[in-house]
């Protein structure tokens, strides 16, 4: 018997519901596949579907953010900000990607200060400069991308991330500064242009079917070509050193070195313990004691070591150090730093050195081995040049010094390669003035061709003014009444309130137009050296415009010779006892007679049965590129005005007037 009680009531709707609720719950399967990990990962997020249908290289660039920077202006285009970015370089390809390059077109004026998983090829190690072109990020340590073949999709085998962080100017605060553009740079592959969004773009690179290797047998990359080379050989290794030798060859017909001074970056904490061939700059022990190298090596003896620096400055031995046993009797050492062309001398176009390296953790085994990174190299009166990042090449073979006949092989080697690059306005090393014998004046070399040292006291940016022919004999700052009086003299008109600067040019070459005839033509150039050291086995190069190299004969107090592998270029350099072009000397008087340069000349013929149609007056009797020791030097705007055509106006003038006054009479009489 079941007694209920008025008051109370079952809320039979809720029960109902709780029970549904229950039953349910018991029917819910959480399927974790083959996680049989217990489900407590996250799960992955996947690919963007351009990166899962990319067949090559997959390369994106993310804007991360920005923050402005000290000093706060209100001019938009000088205000400075500090930036993240991050470059991701994937292959999603068949093939391998060795020694990946990807340029970056920066457009704001960045300042890379630091790329982690990459280094900016220059050779001048950060901060960069990115320029109007932007600039080229190399991988490091990571050069090289395997596929996801063979790591079984091993992401960090097979793809490099680059943090970059710098400084860019002239960007409204609500803007998202991007790049132009991004690409993969790399021998055999074609990337179309990026897509675009917002704050990051991206692009799939692929493999170019028509391009073919030069040699596919190579395990690593085919050896480059380019104006200088250095090979990083590691001769033996060991857990904590190695033993290195490092050659450089110049390959260019006009590329120079003279007195190198040779710099990189250690970017693992190295350190030189040894060398021979070669020294460095600069010995200070404390910069390993007190640095990682002496918390390791607690118990070593740095007061022996040759180098601690993070970017050491080496330079060649002089030749009287070439058969000493503790640093010299090594194979194309010991020159005083001269590097020369083929063109001149095969056995100097080449230098070598060796050095004894000791590593640090986590390097502790014989096949952590890594280069240094950010390369260049710098002369007297050299070309300038731009050298890429260290490459994996085929290990150097070496002849076996018993003369069995077997190859020595080296442990590793790596390539660097370096080209010349133009000098930039106002930064030249040498300049070239250019005279006729049509014209009493000089066309002098450029305003601060070479920099400027006081613009305040002159106009940098001036013109040159023209200049009598004795004045090329003048040192610059004794120029200035010649100037002034041949103005006047010349009446070439007013002269500025504040005039030009001087070239500043250690060596000035004179391109001197002396003759034009029916059969032919002939130059004069002349040699200034304004320094005071000679200059041991100079050359110049000297390149004329269209083919008008083809009708050169001769150069009668030079050694000339036309180049073959540049048709239009001719090679001099000084005959046999005349190799030394002397540095500046004093006056016949000291006391009031200016320094005399160093000079030597020859008269260069040319012939016009080659070149009928060549106008020797009008500019084709003028080099377009003058070349001293391998540096290109700077060339005037203008060459000597020819008065021919105004002598010819003049001359037609008298002839019109009086055809003129005979038309008139004639028509008076007939009125």
């Amino acid at each position: 018997m079941i007694v209920r009680s008025e008051g109370m009531k079952i809320p039979w709707m809720n029960l109902i519901n709780c029970i549904v609720l229950v039953v349910f719950c018991y029917s819910i399967e959480v399927c974790n596949g083959q996680d049989y990990g217990g489900g407590d990962e996250a799960v992955k997020a996947a690919p963007p579907p351009a990166q899962e249908n990319c067949d090559g290289v997959f390369v994106t660039y993310a804007f991360d953010n920005r923050e402005r920077e000290y000093p706060f202006v209100k001019n938009v285009t000088a205000q400075a900000w500090a930036f993240t970015s991050m470059l991701t370089v994937i292959n999603t390809g068949l093939f391998e990607l060795k020694s990946w390059k990807v340029q970056i077109g920066f457009q704001h004026n960045e300042v890379l200060i630091s790329t982690e998983g990459a280094v900016a090829m220059g050779g001048d190690g950060f901060p960069v400069k990115t320029g109007k072109n932007g600039t080229v990020l190399a991988g490091f340590p990571q050069s090289d991308l395997k596929t996801a073949i063979e790591t079984a999709g091993d992401f960090t085998q097979m793809a490099a991330q680059v943090k970059i962080k710098g400084t860019q100017f002239g960007v409204p605060a609500k803007a998202t500064p991007m790049p132009k553009s991004i690409n993969l740079i790399n021998d055999g592959y074609k990337c179309p242009a990026p897509k675009k969004f917002k704050t990051f773009m991206q692009m799939c690179c692929k493999k170019d079917p028509k391009f073919k290797p030069k040699n596919t047998s190579i395990k690593f990359m085919e050896r480059q070509n380019g104006d200088l080379s250095f090979t990083y050989d590691v001769l033996s290794a060991f857990e904590n050193k190695y033993q290195a030798q490092v050659t450089i060859d110049n390959i260019s017909p006009l590329g120079r070195l003279d007195r190198w001074n040779l710099t990189w970056e250690w970017m693992r904490n190295e350190f030189i313990y040894s060398m021979k061939g070669a020294y460095t700059h600069k010995k200070d022990p404390s910069e390993c004691i007190y640095g990682p190298q002496g918390q390791y090596y607690k118990d070593f003896d740095f007061s022996v070591v040759m180098n601690c620096q993070k970017k050491p400055v080496i330079s060649d031995l002089p030749p009287e150090m070439e058969n000493n046993d503790k640093l010299g009797k090594l194979p194309f050492c010991c020159k005083n730093g001269a590097l020369l062309p083929t063109t001149m001398n095969g056995t100097k176009a080449r230098s070598i050195f060796q050095m004894e390296v000791f590593k640090l953790p986590p390097d502790m085994n014989r096949t952590a081995l890594y280069p240094p990174q950010n390369w260049n190299i710098v002369g007297r009166v050299n070309p300038s040049y731009k050298c890429g990042p260290p490459i994996r090449v085929d290990p150097t073979g070496f002849p076996d010094p018993n003369k069995i006949g077997i190859t020595l092989n080296a442990v590793a080697s790596w390539q660097i390669t370096c080209n010349i690059t133009r000098p930039q306005p106002k930064q030249a090393k040498c300049c070239v003035s250019f005279s006729a014998f049509y014209t009493d004046s000089v066309v002098p070399c450029n305003t601060c061709a070479c920099g400027c040292e006081q613009p305040s006291k002159c106009d940098g940016n001036g013109k040159a003014l023209p200049l009598p022919a004795q004045a090329l004999l003048v040192p610059f700052q004794d120029r200035e009444k010649l100037a002034k009086e041949w103005n006047r003299i010349k009446h070439l008109g007013s002269m500025p309130k504040k005039l030009p600067c001087p070239d500043n040019c250690g060596v000035s070459i004179n391109w001197h137009l002396e003759s034009n005839y029916k059969t032919g033509w002939t130059a004069r150039m002349t040699l200034f050296n304004w320094g005071n050291d000679a200059f041991v086995d100079w050359f110049t190069a000297v390149q004329m415009k269209k083919n008008i190299g083809d009708g050169y004969e001769n150069v009668y107090s030079f050694n000339g010779t036309k180049l073959p592998q540049r048709s239009n270029t001719i090679f001099m350099q000084g005959l046999k006892g005349l190799t030394y072009l002397v540095g500046q000397v004093n006056g016949t008087n000291p006391n009031k007679d200016p320094k005399v340069p160093g000079k030597q000349q020859s008269v260069i013929s040319f012939l016009k049965k080659n070149t009928p149609n060549a106008n020797i007056e009008g500019g084709d009797g003028f080099p377009s590129k003058v070349i001293f020791n391998g540096e290109e030097c700077a060339l005037p705007p203008n060459i000597p005005k020819s008065h021919a055509a105004f002598k010819s106006q003049v001359g037609l003038l008298p002839a019109v007037l009086l055809a003129l006054l005979t038309f008139l009479l004639l028509t008076e009489q007939f009125h």
